[in-house]
């Protein structure tokens, strides 16, 4: 059995904050928010990385972006909001559970980490 942090929380396993429920997704507030609004949009079906998508999964992935898309107007984001997935170690991911981090409800800069 998986199981991650996120796979716990969405188990109810692990308290969160939850945004958004349906059948396929859950969405949270992030513990370290870096914006405002700083939303985790997760698939409750675990998917470790993006290749585990096969053909018959990649409408959930869409799904997640539509999603994304309409939570960020419905919380007046209308200027503008940034999606991130972070992909392996180098990319910065640190939970081995596909999400998308919606970040927004200020001016974003072009960079999230500056060398």
């Amino acid at each position: 059995m998986i199981s991650d942090v996120f796979c716990k929380i969405i188990n109810g396993e692990l308290p969160a904050e939850r945004v958004f429920e349906d059948d396929d997704y859950l969405v949270v507030k992030d513990i370290n928010p870096v914006a405002p609004v700083h939303w985790l949009i997760m698939p409750k079906k675990h998917f470790e990385k993006l290749d585990d998508f096969g053909k018959k999964d990649v409408e959930l992935l869409g799904g997640a972006l539509r999603l994304a898309d309409k939570l960020a107007h419905e919380r007046g984001l209308l200027k503008g909001y940034r999606l991130i997935i972070n992909e392996g170690e180098d990319g910065g991911k640190l939970v081995p559970h596909l999400h998308i981090h919606l970040l927004g409800g200020k001016r974003l800069g072009q960079k999230i980490v500056q060398d």
